[in-house]
């Protein structure tokens, strides 16, 4: 089966499994974690960053990092597609208390003035006791809704400084951020840079089991820490799980290249079918998303898993595929073959039909 639903996967390379092994470990509750600390050392370093804390999914790390920045009643400002309003099960407003706004955006990206209009302006007229007080904005990067869209680094800084204009905090849900480092170029710490809290995965293109870390500075992670402890993610012998990620970063982020090349590839191949619309403008980092015109996308997904090609429906006419570091070039070249026959096949029925209705 060759599996393109996702980045998160992959399984561990057996020099990840030997690091994972042979891993020093101690309570992580406690601080006492060697692997851990070293984990969260390195990783705030590339971030550019103070401090950070090991979280179990990335998940948690958003959420936490919303929760340490804002009281209950604030109101958190992020496009309408963002991870943290689509698939983390409305765990800002559960656990957080927070209202979402959503922002307008192109692919996730959104402007300067879409902050400035959502935040308003205040006039001595109206009581600022009645709407619930701005406090934090969020941005995704890559952007997984969006098609994994990559947020040039002038869009970021503009957005940022509008925020700061109203006095919000900021964070960065980076998932994918060492894709998009990867795709344009620009080092994750310039990325970073305007952030108070940045979420990345280690489980999502850098093939780690389990993982994500949240960075900031070291007040904003004592507090963070607190939260995660909250919300169940306090851990004991964590090294184990922390050598997966630290193998990963210092040795799976050059992969990263090959996966956004790949992409490429795949959205290319499909553009010459019909059947399927790519707009390849879109793919810009290791996600391709795309519209089956010839049958319903859940019997598209279905007759190329028959086939063996896992992809994901995600609307009636939509799909998602993702290039990761368990496929290589020639399972993509064999990915596209299969996609040609189901559609080949959609044809052919469709002909059918039609022959037999004039009939």
């Amino acid at each position: 089966m060759i599996d393109l639903r996702s980045d998160t996967v992959t399984r561990p390379t057996d020099a990840m499994r030997a690091a994972m092994a042979a891993a020093a470990v101690g309570d992580d509750v406690y601080g006492e974690d060697p692997t851990v600390r070293e984990l969260e050392a390195r990783t705030a370093e590339v971030l550019g960053k103070e401090a950070a804390v090991f979280m179990p999914t990335g998940s948690m790390s958003n959420q936490v990092a919303v929760r340490a920045q804002t009281e209950p009643g604030d109101l958190v400002l992020a496009d309408g597609s963002a991870h943290l309003i689509l698939n983390e099960a409305g765990a800002a407003a559960a656990i957080a208390g927070v209202t979402m706004r959503h922002l307008p955006s192109i692919d996730g990206v959104f402007t300067a003035d879409a902050v400035h209009e959502a935040v308003g302006l205040p006039h001595s007229f109206n009581p600022d006791t009645l709407p619930p007080p701005p406090r934090l904005l969020c941005v995704e990067n890559t952007h997984n809704a969006g098609g994994g869209t990559v947020w040039p680094l002038p869009a970021v800084r503009s957005v940022c400084e509008a925020a700061r204009a109203h006095g919000l905090r900021l964070h960065l849900d980076g998932a994918r951020l060492w894709h998009a480092s990867a795709a344009s170029g620009v080092p994750e710490r310039d990325y970073a840079e305007p952030f108070d809290s940045v979420n990345v995965c280690f489980s999502k293109g850098l093939g780690a089991p389990v993982g994500s870390l949240l960075a900031g500075s070291p007040s904003l992670m004592a507090r963070a820490r607190r939260f995660r402890q909250q919300m169940g993610g306090g851990l004991r012998q964590a090294g184990i799980l922390a050598a997966a990620a630290l193998h990963g970063l210092r040795h799976h982020r050059e992969r990263l290249e090959q996966d956004v090349r790949e992409a490429r590839r795949f959205a290319e191949g499909l553009a010459t079918l019909e059947g399927v619309r790519v707009d390849l403008d879109r793919v810009q980092s290791n996600i391709v998303r795309f519209e089956v015109t010839a049958m319903a996308a859940g019997d598209f997904a279905t007759r190329c898993h028959e086939l063996g090609v896992h992809m994901l429906p995600s609307s009636q006419r939509a799909m998602r595929a993702v290039a990761h570091r368990d496929v290589e070039p020639d399972q993509i070249d064999h990915a596209l073959e299969v996609v040609a026959a189901v559609l080949a096949r959609a044809g052919a029925e469709r002909a059918r039909t039609r022959s037999g209705s004039s009939a």
